[in-house]
């Protein structure tokens, strides 16, 4: 998609339904190069033109845990991260995580390689206004054995000491915003510890933890939860789990795929309960399948078939998902009964504070213009990085 600035102007305004304060309410944002500089309420007065009308306006999404999409995985090459980045906003993305599961220390330095690759200044230009790639999310490989999902086991299997030097040339690059890891694996502790100091967010998942094993994991610094449910320790009334220690401990948030294929719409309903509004983040875990026909398709090195509504293993582990970020929005509300403000925000201001992205998120004086305009059923409109249109219908 062209990327543009509104009609060529530096200064134009939004109008409709914004995402203010956790509720909709109708007004105006004025925005100014790549940030809002004024957000009215109620009567708005005169406004710069262009001027652009939708129903809803929300904050650009964010996706924590994104693997792929559109025929694309992410992987060591910085031109396939480019085009990932530019085919998100269609989405509603304008932030995203992109996300390597289990492998070898050597392909996640690779992978760092190629995401200074695609955000570095001499390429600023190709990325235009795509959706921006602040880190990493390393989902592995300190994981649990016994929840090993569709990662490949000989990688986790082979996680142990040596990983830290790779971790550490990739704190020293700037290139991590979020590891996943299992909290009972010998040193877990330890590295969450490590990685919370170096301003690293830490999500406990693929684990088999007890409940007291996941909260010691909360204890020395995690503050969410992968993929809520999926690949961890369930909850029994006399055995929590880490399901257990995740829906009762209000440090940490929980990450959801809301796609009804991953997660039951009563287990939904279950999580917005326990855990309320701003301790839930959408994500998609999609792969190189999603918006893309059914086929056959890679997730790590390792095969994965799509029948175009979800991404299976061989043996019929589900292998993330086909899900868009817009498309889990329309789901929460259908399947859990959230309100449309409430899930929006599950899908921006939630994740952008869970990884210290504080520039974004919310729609306020100063914030990144990073906005999403929705039809009034929640089908994405037009979709505003930094300023400018980077998709519109």
């Amino acid at each position: 998609m062209k990327t543009e600035s509104p009609s060529g102007h530096n200064r134009y305004s939004v109008t409709g339904r914004l995402l203010l304060g956790g509720r909709l309410a109708a007004g105006a944002l004025v925005v100014e190069g790549d940030r809002i500089v004024e957000a009215r309420q109620g009567a708005v007065g005169e406004l710069p033109t262009p001027r652009f009308d939708a129903d809803i306006v929300s904050p650009g999404l964010v996706d924590l845990q994104c693997n792929g999409a559109f025929g694309l995985e992410v992987g060591a090459d910085a031109a396939a991260l480019r085009a990932l980045a530019s085919r998100l906003p269609a989405t509603g993305v304008t932030t995203f995580l992109p996300t390597v599961v289990s492998t070898t220390a050597t392909h996640y330095r690779a992978v760092a390689a190629a995401l200074a690759g695609a955000v570095a200044p001499a390429v600023s230009t190709d990325l235009g206004a795509g959706a921006r790639l602040p880190g990493l999310h390393l989902e592995g490989p300190l994981l649990s054995p016994a929840r090993v999902g569709a990662h490949d086991p000989r990688a986790i299997a082979a996680a142990d000491a040596a990983l830290d030097e790779m971790l550490d040339e990739l704190l020293a690059a700037d290139a991590l915003r979020l590891v996943t890891l299992a909290p009972e694996r010998p040193g877990a502790l330890d590295r969450i510890r490590r990685l919370v100091a170096a301003g690293v967010a830490v999500a406990l998942g693929h684990t088999d933890a007890t409940f007291e094993e996941a909260e010691a994991g909360i204890d020395a610094g995690a503050t969410l939860v992968t993929h809520l449910f999926n690949a961890m320790s369930g909850l029994h009334h006399r055995a929590p789990g880490a399901v257990g220690a995740a829906l009762t401990d209000d440090r940490v948030a929980v990450s959801l795929i809301a796609d009804g294929v991953h997660v039951h719409a009563a287990a939904l309903k279950l999580a917005l309960r326990a855990k309320g509004t701003d301790r839930i983040v959408l994500v998609t875990d999609a792969v190189a399948a999603a918006g893309a026909p059914a086929g056959s398709y890679q997730l790590g090195g390792l095969p994965i078939v799509s029948d175009g509504e979800c991404a299976r293993a061989p043996d019929g582990t589900l292998a993330g998902s086909t899900l868009t970020l817009d498309r889990a929005v329309r789901a929460m509300v259908r399947l859990s009964g959230a309100r449309i403000e409430d899930a929006l925000a599950m899908a921006s201001t939630v994740p952008a504070a869970r990884v210290g992205l504080t520039d974004r998120g919310t729609l306020a004086i100063g914030q990144r213009a990073d906005l999403v305009l929705w039809s009034a059923n929640l089908e994405v409109d037009t979709t505003i990085v930094g300023g400018e249109i980077a998709f519109r219908v």
